[in-house]
């Protein structure tokens, strides 16, 4: 009796722990949700909106200690789950649409702007973690790649949270812009898509881009983007191969890199298991229906943990890195798209 009085006051005792934090977690997660009824913010993703009211909460009315178990659960280990769950999402017989050329597109044009953003940041003196995230949100996914990134380099809130402002930012510039320079260029249906599914950072940014050229260049568009998600997992592990220091230290944190990360494991072995068509709908359609409201919570999580005033500290320099990293990754995919045959 007294081992399961024990086993009683210690599940109590997590409950007590963790609840308050994963209580504002999930009230914020639905204001995000709840956001995309109104005009204009409808436009951004529940995982954008759910960073900034993140910060607007903890900055303006602030965040309870007790809250603070709860919120690194969600920010941290809920993140990592979120992201192996993508898996699900992707099979490879979908980037039959775009062929072996696509997909070759998707890898140079994902592998330069990394490496041209890293090389910028260290130029403008950019923080070498904030870079990362920076150069793993322009050349991937956006707030999908940034949390993924920020799973192996531990950068700060901060630093996430000014990362997903600047993809937001110079994504949704380029969702509005990249349909009148189709206009201008008369830019053909097909290399439309491409260049929207090769550059435009979130996947709701490429699906409002890539329709605004007709369904069919929307549709490569949704391909082209989904080649680059597949290729979050191997960039992850080799960004981890090389923040890996001797004894699996972390450069001033601490912190133990593994060069594989679990999560990273479990996002390969769900999209091999998907694409096999193994995975009863009845269980995969939840899960997909889940994840991104997981990825959502993570955000929130991790906006809670923002300091403004230390947003602040970064100044200009960062802004203008992604900018330049945005026009690269455009510039780039256009060439591929519309000049190489």
């Amino acid at each position: 009796m007294s081992v399961l009085a024990t086993t009683d006051e210690n599940a109590n005792s997590n409950i007590a722990r963790y609840a308050p934090g994963l209580i504002l977690v999930a009230v914020i997660t639905a204001s995000a949700y709840g956001l995309r009824h109104l005009p204009y913010v409808s436009q951004l993703s529940p995982m954008i909106s759910a960073i900034f009211v993140g910060m607007l909460f903890a900055n303006v009315v602030g965040t309870h200690a007790s809250a603070a178990s709860g919120i690194s659960l969600s920010g941290k280990r809920l993140l990592r789950l979120a992201v192996a769950l993508l898996g699900l999402q992707i099979s490879f017989a979908q980037l039959s649409d775009i062929g072996l050329r696509g997909v070759g597109f998707a890898a140079l044009g994902l592998g330069t702007t990394f490496l041209f953003t890293l090389w910028m940041g260290r130029l403008l003196g950019v923080n070498r973690r904030l870079a990362h995230l920076l150069a793993a949100g322009t050349s991937v996914c956006g707030a999908s790649a940034i949390a993924a990134a920020n799973a192996v380099t531990g950068a700060d809130d901060e630093d996430v949270a000014y990362a997903v402002a600047c993809i937001t930012l110079f994504g949704t510039i380029a969702m509005f812009l990249f349909p009148f320079v189709a206009m201008i260029t008369g830019i053909s249906d097909r290399a439309y898509g491409l260049w929207v599914g090769l550059s435009v950072h979130e996947v709701a940014q490429v699906v409002g881009a890539g329709f605004q050229g007709g369904a069919g260049a929307g549709e490569v568009a949704v391909v082209t983007k989904l080649a680059r998600i597949m290729m979050l997992a191997p960039l992850v592990v080799i960004l981890s191969f090389f923040l890996s220091r001797p004894r699996g230290q972390a450069a001033g944190k601490g912190k133990e890199i593994a060069l594989v990360p679990f999560f990273v494991v479990g996002f390969l072995a769900l999209a091999v298991v998907n694409s096999l068509g193994i995975v009863p709908d009845a269980i995969r359609e939840p899960i997909v229906v889940a994840t991104p409201v997981l990825l959502t919570a993570a955000m929130a999580a991790l906006g809670l943990g923002t300091s403004v005033s230390k947003l602040r500290q970064h100044g200009l320099p960062p802004l203008l890195l992604a900018g330049m990293a945005s026009v690269f990754i455009a510039g780039i995919s256009y060439l591929m798209a519309t000049v190489v045959p």
